[in-house]
């Protein structure tokens, strides 16, 4: 960032490079936060995906979610598709389709959930699902996944935000920030970014994931 990129004068527009989860429900309210961001700051939001089920796949995790993990692949691999085949671009709008059914909606059959994101996109459903149901992408999928864990370390998890050279995992809210408050925390979130000994605040979350 530059140093007016926290303010909404400034005339040039930066990029946030973003690494989401479609299930992570933290990674969805830091994201629907940045799209916030970009109303009322100079920004523009580069999505990236990462994926829970890469994260965990040599981890001693409870049986539960464990099985969460083996269902996580297939919209990470169907965000896998969708950027091969539409590129970059078309990573957002999957991510909104998808992760509004997901969360907002609360569909937990992720199958469900994707195919309905990509019938609503106009996308290839059925040839995008079939795809994701392979490891035929994952070598894209883990370098994108590798490029976000090698900014922060690999003791996180979903979204990293990375902003003006330096990365973070989070933040992690509970709640959307909207309108002037989202760029307010952004405007503090570079400024601690800001400074190159900065590493961590974190407390104990009191509140449940709340989407609207």
């Amino acid at each position: 960032m530059t140093e007016t990129a926290g303010t909404a004068t400034s005339a040039e527009t930066e990029t946030v490079d973003f690494w989401f989860d479609s299930v992570c429900p933290f990674a969805w309210i830091t994201s629907r936060w940045m799209l916030e961001v970009e109303k009322v700051r100079p920004v523009t939001v580069n999505w990236h995906v990462m994926s829970l089920s890469v994260l965990n796949e040599e981890q001693d995790i409870d049986e539960g979610y464990r099985e969460m993990m083996d269902r996580a692949w297939l919209p990470a691999r169907a965000a896998t598709q969708v950027w091969e085949r539409h590129g970059n671009g078309a990573v957002s709008r999957y991510y909104t389709a998808v992760g509004t059914r997901i969360h907002n909606e609360g569909q937990k059959d992720y199958e469900v959930a994707v195919r309905g994101a990509l019938e609503e996109l106009g996308f290839e459903t059925e040839d995008i699902l079939a795809a994701a149901r392979t490891d035929v992408l994952d070598a894209k999928l883990r370098a994108s996944h590798q490029e976000g864990i090698d900014q922060v370390g690999h003791d996180v998890g979903t979204p990293v935000v990375a902003l003006n050279g330096t990365a973070f995992f989070g933040p992690v809210m509970t709640r959307i920030p909207r309108g002037e408050e989202a760029g307010r925390i952004f405007d503090a979130t570079v400024t601690l970014a800001g400074y190159p000994y900065f590493y961590e605040i974190k407390r104990s979350r009191t509140t449940r994931p709340q989407f609207d």
